[in-house]
């Protein structure tokens, strides 16, 4: 066949969107199990030094090492057998001791009957023997299930969201049971015992969402080292959970924002495969011109990228420099990056919407709790406050 060389074959041949997306995700599938399985090897490096023996990588194990683990696991299964069948303390059948005054089962030396039936000469009830190498197999496989990944815990203990948390383990200022974790994967439960920058955290079970209409002056953050003023003076005594902002506002930026204890709803609204819809007011120095409204929707080129608006336009016709704008981008301080590369000056800008939350009846610097209605939007990512032409974009 021949081969082509017009301009539609480059075209054709071209790798599509949707390709990229998938190599990503396949790529990112990759990245979770390399980090499972270093996590298992972990874990099997530990248990195997507190049953005082040599770790040997199942991987690089000859078939006489494999052996030799199965020859040892056999003989520690019968060693277990035998040692759970207890003595009798019955000189005869039917014949009372001296301990317990009945015919049939002994007392047993610590005085409890637990272990055994309560019926005439019933047998012994099992029982869990220390240094047993199968209770430690019985314990792992009973808290499999509800281990999850270090930096999920972190999040959902209310420090940060998720992608914070992952920096913060990759950083090394998180420890597990006064082991310094630098994988975000890492199974941890419960029981363990977690610090983070060497205080202890623990999982919050009541999720709490709260709505902000931020005024100026107050940092999205929580906490200042300077002791500036942060959103969180905003909401103090309104849940004692630790919640934390979803995404940032400048400074000098008002509107709407969202506070929560939840990490995994936080990771999907700042997540940019979402690409969450967020409309601004911008209040200009000047009035914009037609031509600039185009480019922006255009999309032009700063200093870290390529960006386009989903949609531009004047608030109000009688005076050009008020305008909204409408966009997914979550890159810092986009959009008066935007308009200080066409030659704007900022002078307010206020989120009038993030996904489907406005600042309907809340005042500047007042809040409210969500509503169960709009909780169960954004957990399910409601198509109305995502990307409108997101389907044709991937096409």
């Amino acid at each position: 066949m021949q081969k082509r060389t017009d301009n539609f074959s480059k075209f054709a041949e071209k790798k599509k969107g949707a390709a990229i997306k998938e190599a990503y995700r396949q790529e990112k599938r990759k990245n979770k199990a390399d980090a499972r399985a270093a996590g298992e090897e972990m874990r099997a490096r530990k248990k195997a030094k507190a049953r005082g023996e040599a770790y040997i990588d199942p991987k690089k194990a000859t078939a006489a090492q494999r052996e030799s683990a199965v020859d040892k696991t056999k003989a520690a299964n019968q060693s277990t057998r035998g040692a759970g069948k207890p003595v009798s303390a019955t000189k005869g059948p039917g014949r009372p001791t001296a301990s317990t005054g009945r015919t049939g089962a002994a007392k047993p030396a610590n005085g409890s009957y637990k272990a055994f039936k309560s019926e005439k000469g019933g047998k012994p009830a099992k029982a869990s023997y220390a240094g047993n190498p199968m209770d430690a197999d019985k314990k792992e496989a009973t808290t499999r299930d509800s281990l999850i990944p270090l930096n999920k815990y972190v999040a959902h203990s209310g420090v940060c969201g998720r992608r914070e948390a992952a920096e913060l383990v990759k950083e090394g200022k998180v420890t597990v049971n006064g082991d310094k974790i630098f994988e975000p994967g890492y199974k941890v439960s419960q029981a363990d015992k977690i610090l983070v920058k060497g205080k202890p955290i623990f999982l919050q079970r009541n999720s709490v969402y709260i709505l902000l209409n931020k005024p100026k002056d107050y940092l999205t953050t929580a906490s200042d080292p300077q002791g500036r003023k942060t959103v969180l003076d905003l909401i103090k005594g309104a849940t004692p959970e630790r919640v934390y902002p979803v995404g940032r506002l400048d400074r000098n930026t008002t509107g709407v924002l969202l506070l929560t204890n939840d990490g995994e709803l936080a990771q999907k609204l700042t997540h940019p495969s979402f690409e969450v819809k967020k409309i601004y007011e911008v209040t200009l120095d000047k009035p914009v011109t037609k031509k600039d409204l185009d480019a922006i929707v255009a999309g032009i080129t700063l200093e870290d990228g390529f960006v386009a608006a989903d949609a531009v336009g004047y608030a109000d016709i009688k005076s050009k420099h008020v305008v909204g704008i409408e966009i997914h981008s979550g890159r810092n301080r986009i959009v008066r990056r935007i308009f200080e590369h066409l030659g704007y000056d900022v002078k307010a800008l206020d989120r009038v919407m993030f996904a489907n939350l406005t600042k309907k009846n809340v005042e500047r610097s007042k809040w409210r709790f969500l509503n169960d209605k709009e909780v169960r939007l954004l957990k399910f990512m409601n198509k109305s406050f995502l990307r409108k032409n997101k389907s044709e974009a991937n096409a």
